[in-house]
């Protein structure tokens, strides 16, 4: 059994995720399309998970102009959003072209559904996902997506089951609806570049480098796949005033928003030899959970304790917007094919005092991420799950799943947002912010970059982390440490 950390269930009683079933219906060839595996374990009703994402407006939203855009949209010329879920006789998924009528995706959100404080919509539009992660499902009776629109805050936020895509799917989506503010013909792209060769590398090594090389990639590989293994049998994190456990995705959330500019980050990048965006990412959230933590619990943790977290990985070769012609295929073979497409790695950080030099959380995270790239981590836990699927079915995933969350502490997502500033409809979008439904974490980060910013979208159990804006500002005022600490070292 996994550790049982918060052993009850939701304070308040009436909110589960129960769902009605989906409807029964035969297979036919022409019209139905089986649902893939990682499709089938988001969509268990203990599973059922939504993403949402949130963007902001410069101008008042014209809610014709809106549902024109999205009705017009790549969105619904693809298969997954207009399709409803049905089962077969013997209860196997499947997508059911159906006809769509926008008007039932469209929710007008009320300013009596928003919070009091009409200057704060940060505020307003946090308070609002955060009811929506954990007591509102989809409605099984239509296709699994839902434009809710809080004209007061002019916030469009978009509702789409986890099972019709991953981030990068839904942001290539999302894009292709969008104009560049610049030019309003030009659709928005993301950074391009492939992941390296392995191959053309090789070969510019001598026969000893290419030897070495495989064997730290072997090493550090089953290092890494046996903690996994470990994880999902009994190794678990000690408690913290921030663990979470079973039944704790039932629980009430609260949300807030950490705010970082990308040129800051660039800034402490360049005080760390050669490290990357994703390593100073990785020390700000180090940093700032070793904040939070001396903050709630000075004198409970012991110097280098370490907490682990669930990071999700892309696994497609083409990290650029994927391209529009490959999503439409559903059958495709692409790297770059739509769905989900990723695993996830073991993400180690440890408590430190305030005291230490914030560039040294930078170096300890480049260390760990070093030696994560020389492995198959995130494919190994992707296999892993796809082999469960196929074998065991998504009850026995789920479990596997389940029990690595039980025994980590916090899940952490980054994706990629164009680099410019885009609009919708002739409307500038002013931010962008991703994050899903509740899981058994008490802790979940997701961050999206955008025209320089990057925004990362803190869900809690607030019954847990009372305070997310404190703990919001731990990884504000962490990155700002660390830029103070690269401009000293100039």
């Amino acid at each position: 059994m996994c550790p049982l950390v918060h052993k009850s269930k939701s304070p308040l009683t009436d909110q589960t995720k129960f769902q009605p079933p989906p409807p029964m219906a035969p297979p036919e060839s022409d019209s139905v399309e089986p649902v893939t595996p990682a499709g089938r374990l988001f969509l268990l009703p203990e599973m059922n998970t939504i993403i949402h994402c949130a963007f902001g407006v410069k101008n008042k939203i014209d809610i014709d102009s809106t549902r024109s855009v999205i009705k017009n949209s790549l969105m619904l010329k693809h298969p997954r959003f207009c399709s409803l879920l049905v089962r077969d006789k013997n209860g196997r998924e499947h997508w059911k072209k159906t006809d769509i009528d926008i008007d039932q995706h469209f929710i007008i959100v009320n300013k009596k559904t928003c919070t009091d404080d009409d200057d704060d919509v940060d505020k307003a539009v946090n308070e609002y996902i955060a009811d929506l992660s954990v007591s509102t499902p989809l409605d099984m009776n239509k296709p699994l997506w839902e434009v809710h629109v809080m004209l007061e805050k002019k916030c469009v936020i978009m509702r789409i089951h986890h099972a019709l895509g991953d981030g990068i799917s839904l942001m290539s989506m999302f894009l292709a609806s969008c104009r560049t503010a610049s030019d309003p013909e030009a659709i928005p792209t993301l950074v391009t570049g492939r992941r390296p060769d392995s191959g053309k590398e090789g070969k510019q090594q001598d026969w000893r480098g290419v030897i070495l090389r495989v064997l730290k990639m072997v090493w550090f590989g089953m290092a890494f796949s046996l903690e996994f293994v470990l994880r999902f049998l009994w190794v678990s994190d000690k408690k913290t005033v921030i663990s979470g456990g079973d039944g704790v995705e039932l629980w009430p959330r609260k949300l807030a928003t950490a705010k970082f500019l990308i040129e800051d980050m660039k800034t402490v990048k360049g005080a760390v030899a050669n490290a990357t965006i994703n390593d100073v990412l990785f020390g700000v959230i180090s940093s700032g959970l070793s904040r939070y933590l001396d903050h709630r619990s000075p004198k409970a943790l012991k110097e280098g304790q370490q907490i682990t977290g669930m990071a999700m990985v892309n696994l497609r070769e083409q990290l650029s917007m994927q391209d529009l012609s490959e999503m439409l295929k559903n059958n495709s073979g692409s790297q770059s094919r739509w769905g989900n497409r990723f695993g996830f790695i073991l993400l180690p950080v440890f408590y430190r005092k305030s005291d230490v030099n914030p560039l040294q959380h930078v170096g300890r995270a480049k260390t760990m991420i070093d030696r994560k790239k020389k492995t198959l981590e995130a494919h190994f836990a992707y296999h892993i799950g796809h082999l469960a699927m196929s074998l065991l079915g998504p009850k026995a995933a789920y479990v596997l799943n389940y029990r690595v969350l039980c025994n980590t502490t916090f899940t952490f997502s980054n994706v990629v947002g164009p680099q410019e500033v885009v609009s919708m409809s002739g409307n500038p979008v002013t931010f962008l912010r991703v994050n899903t439904s509740s899981i058994p974490h008490a802790l979940t980060m997701h961050m999206v970059s955008y025209a320089g910013r990057a925004d990362m979208q803190i869900m809690v159990a607030k019954d847990i982390i009372p305070d997310p804006e404190f703990l919001a500002k731990c990884f504000e005022d962490a990155l700002f440490e660390m830029k103070e600490a690269a401009a000293a070292t100039v």
